[in-house]
């Protein structure tokens, strides 16, 4: 969907303030916006923080003191809650770090409540789909145990562990060992041997047979002609063979050589195609000494990929407001890449206006917002040259939310783009943002993309409906979805 940006902008569907059909999850008795122990074990789950700033491209280690919210409630004997809370931050790709979820089934794995050590390592083969999953929460409990006397493969962790293999068909421990051999210093034979693993299904007993020069049952046949295909995608140069072995056995995208992962059939977030791309014009590295002449005809390629890509993103169902501050030049560059402010708002409003089927997008300087039109076959080359085009001056961060409220158009998310640092902002969005929940009926929430921050939030930290992002990745996205749909 192509969007005009103007004040007096109405798309087809556009939503009139009235009773809001979307109601939040409230996290019990009292302020449904209240920033709950449940809110903050969330916000851990999905980046890492507890806090309501999401800083791109920063993956801190997780600590004891970033995990304050998940040991109160593992102190209150909300483990089992907890554990739940992992199992559906880990689904869907819904964390942007895995990390963090990780850490907190290790720690409910030691916790003193027995219920919370069973739910924990019952969920071990539902957090950790993925070999090297499994790999990094075991390397986890290790590193939290470190200090301690004892060591970290009680009866539990062995029987958890052997399960994660046992429970598997041939076909699928096949997929599992040649998809990942080794991660964080271990390897599949370090697990088995230290998990005192024993053959418990056909599957096992089979592949044992296989070795033993046995007569091959129909299953082994069919592992060890997976583990063929395997070797041979690995050594196939043909792009046509590669594609039909991958939808005929169904191999994951780790057992794929880097050429494979290239090829222009792969489903790419457009956000990704254009950090690729602006790197690319850039003509030399971000880091390193690496420099070449940009080819038009590559540049051209990855401009029609940007826009093909669109088509593999799904609409949240949501009323989204996506307002750029165009008080001050767009010409600096989001920290950690090669795109420029005014492209990386280009995209992102980009992004939603084609993806969401009631989006509404302004500009706004001097105190106003400021017509900007943009026409159904602007490249995002034309529509950034739109946004530089207009005159800077004073900014007013609440006038998006204010103009929702004024024109009659209930809005679910907020999502403002600023080149300003996110402090600067003499006012606040949060009491315009509370005017137009009261107004509207709607659960409004703000995202605050502060484009060039680094480390400050405007939002406020007891509303669980406010969040700031400092610079922005392809993570941030998901951070937006996640509040979007209130998963945090």
């Amino acid at each position: 969907m192509w969007v005009t940006l103007c004040v007096t902008m109405e798309p087809s569907g556009s939503t009139a303030i009235s009773s809001s059909n979307h109601t939040l999850n409230s996290t019990g008795g009292g302020c449904p916006w209240e920033v709950s122990d449940k809110t903050r074990l969330c916000r851990f789950l999905c980046y890492g923080s507890e806090g309501d700033l999401y800083t791109a491209r920063e993956e801190g280690h997780v600590s004891m003191e970033s995990a304050g919210a998940l040991l109160s409630l593992l102190q209150e004997g909300r483990g089992t809650e907890v554990v739940e809370e992992i199992k559906r931050f880990t689904q869907d790709g819904r964390a942007v770090r895995l990390g963090p979820a990780f850490f907190a089934l290790a720690m409910c794995s030691q916790h003193s409540e027995l219920k919370t050590r069973q739910a924990a390592f019952k969920a071990l083969k539902e957090v950790c789909r993925d070999p090297a999953h499994l790999f990094s929460f075991i390397q986890t409990k290790k590193e939290l145990k470190e200090g301690m006397k004892c060591g970290i493969w009680g009866r539990a962790l062995r029987k958890a562990v052997s399960d994660w293999y046992n429970e598997q068909d041939a076909m699928s421990l096949a997929a599992a060992v040649t998809k990942c051999k080794q991660r964080e210093g271990w390897s599949h034979q370090d697990l088995l041997r230290l998990s005192h693993t024993k053959p418990a299904n056909e599957g096992w007993k089979d592949v044992q047979a296989a070795y033993s020069d046995k007569e091959n049952s129909e299953e082994v046949v069919k592992v060890l002609s997976y583990l063929e295909v395997v070797e041979k995608v690995k050594h196939s140069c043909d792009e046509t063979e590669v594609i039909n072995l991958i939808e005929e056995h169904k191999l994951e995208r780790e057992q794929l050589l880097t050429d494979h992962l290239k090829s222009k059939q792969a489903k790419i977030h457009p956000f990704s195609l254009l950090l690729s791309s602006e790197n690319y014009k850039r003509g030399q590295g971000y880091q390193g000494k690496t420099k070449w002449e940009p080819d038009s005809s590559i540049l051209k390629a990855m401009d029609s990929a940007f826009y093909k890509s669109f088509m593999h993103l799904e609409p949240m169902g949501k009323r989204f407001l996506v307002a750029v501050d165009v008080s001050t030049s767009l010409s600096s560059i989001v920290p950690g890449t090669s795109v420029s402010t005014a492209v990386a708002a280009a995209a992102i409003t980009m992004i939603f206006a084609r993806t969401e089927a009631d989006t509404h997008v302004l500009a706004y300087s001097e105190g106003a917002l400021v017509p900007c039109s943009v026409s159904a076959d602007m490249t995002l080359a034309q529509a950034t040259v739109e946004l530089v085009k207009i005159p800077g001056g004073s900014t007013d961060c609440t006038l998006p939310i204010t103009w929702a409220t004024e024109n009659g158009k209930a809005v679910d998310v907020f999502i403002i783009l600023t080149n300003n640092p996110l402090w600067t902002f003499t006012a606040s969005p949060v009491e315009s943002l509370k005017k137009h929940r009261q107004i509207s009926g709607a659960n409004s929430k703000l995202v605050m993309c502060g484009l060039t921050s680094i480390g400050h939030a405007i939002a406020d930290t007891e509303d669980r409906g406010l969040l700031s992002i400092c610079g922005f990745d392809l993570g941030a996205l998901s951070v937006i979805r996640n509040l979007a749909q209130d998963l945090i």
